[in-house]
């Protein structure tokens, strides 16, 4: 036995190194790719495209889900050909990552203005029939898309709508030059880097014990609640902008924290979402709503919230006029914050 257990940790022991080493190799693979523009150049020529027009991502339907096709450097070349275009104006692709046998990935939008076509921007509904697809906002088809793809047209949409809104230096006003990878900006007339950069949020999941408290804003989704959400100020940090937050929106002050997980999120411009627990003192659970943040919020069961996390949509309007109270998709971190809260509940409901 005690042989056996040796054997299986030293086995266990091996595929987890072998597992570093693959991450490792792919991240000091794509920092190459990002620091040097000769290998980037070169990982085009056996690199795979994600296309995008007008910041929306290429999507295909199969089977009520939505698959993201690429297209390698030979076919990207063809269509742009076919289209009158310059094969220069793949200069304005960004890289957006790689596989593990090291194929890199990169995103191209046709509908953007680009400085290497007199004709900037593709004419959308001819690319659709050519490429047999869609270009759909990623905000409609994010949830109906499998987990890589989601992360891939996230990153890759952030980084394109970054370039496009910083061409010019801030301090010279003179146009910035992107390296091949996308992943900075220079100004040539002093040298300045611009790198791309994300908005901090915090989203939180405030509880008092045996009740969460769920929000919603008058642009979310008929029914849906979610957990409050927010913007970190310049000074602030974690901890001081959920205390700030949730006091502002539900007139609550906060009593302890636990930090949950992180998240990308491309909506609005790219953003950090910082997931955390909190709890609110013991007999000051009343809620005041600051209805210029929120529509409104509520207290729910452990019963009530462990019941909507089961709910499939869609989610229609019921005979009485309203809607079911459900919960933000697994993708979106609320939905991870929420159920972690749930199983913690159930856990401690347990009889030991």
């Amino acid at each position: 036995m005690f042989l056996y257990c040796g054997i299986a940790c030293r086995r266990k022991f091996f595929w987890c190194y072998r597992l570093l080493s693959t991450y490792v190799t792919k991240t000091r693979y794509l920092f190459e790719l990002k620091e040097d523009d000769d290998a980037c150049k070169k990982a085009q020529q056996t690199g795979a495209f994600y296309l995008f027009h007008g910041l929306a991502p290429l999507l295909q339907t199969s089977a009520h889900q939505y698959l993201a096709p690429r297209h390698s450097l030979l076919e990207l070349e063809r269509l742009l050909g076919k289209f009158g275009q310059d094969a220069q104006r793949i200069e304005d692709s960004v890289l957006i990552g790689c596989s593990e046998q090291q194929e890199a990935w990169f995103a191209l939008d046709l509908g953007l203005d680009s400085s290497f076509s007199i004709r900037a921007s593709l004419h959308k509904p001819e690319m659709e029939t050519e490429l047999k697809g869609s270009f759909i906002e990623l905000r409609k088809a994010l949830f109906q898309l499998n987990a890589r793809d989601a992360s891939l047209l996230s990153t890759a949409q952030a980084l394109l709508r970054w370039h496009d809104a910083h061409q010019f230096c801030s301090r010279s006003g003179q146009p910035t030059k992107k390296n091949v990878a996308g992943s900075k900006r220079v100004c040539p007339s002093n040298n300045i880097i611009y790198y791309p950069q994300m908005a901090p949020v915090v989203i939180t999941l405030v509880s008092d014990g045996t009740r969460c408290l769920l929000a919603r804003q008058s642009s979310f989704p008929k029914g849906m609640y979610s957990a409050l959400a927010g913007f970190c100020d310049i000074g602030e940090s974690v901890e001081e902008t959920i205390r700030r937050e949730v006091a502002e929106e539900v007139g609550l002050e906060v009593e302890s924290l636990q930090y949950c997980a992180s998240q990308h999120w491309p909506f609005p411009s790219g953003s950090l979402m910082i997931a955390c627990h909190a709890t609110v003192k013991p007999g000051q659970t009343e809620i005041q709503v600051n209805l210029r943040e929120l529509e409104t919020a509520a207290w729910f069961s452990h019963d009530e919230v462990a019941t909507a996390l089961k709910r499939k949509g869609p989610y229609t309007q019921q005979q009485n006029g309203t809607f079911p109270f459900w919960l933000p998709p697994k993708l979106a971190i609320s939905h991870q914050l929420i159920k972690e809260w749930v199983e913690k509940q159930t856990c401690s409901s347990l009889p030991a």
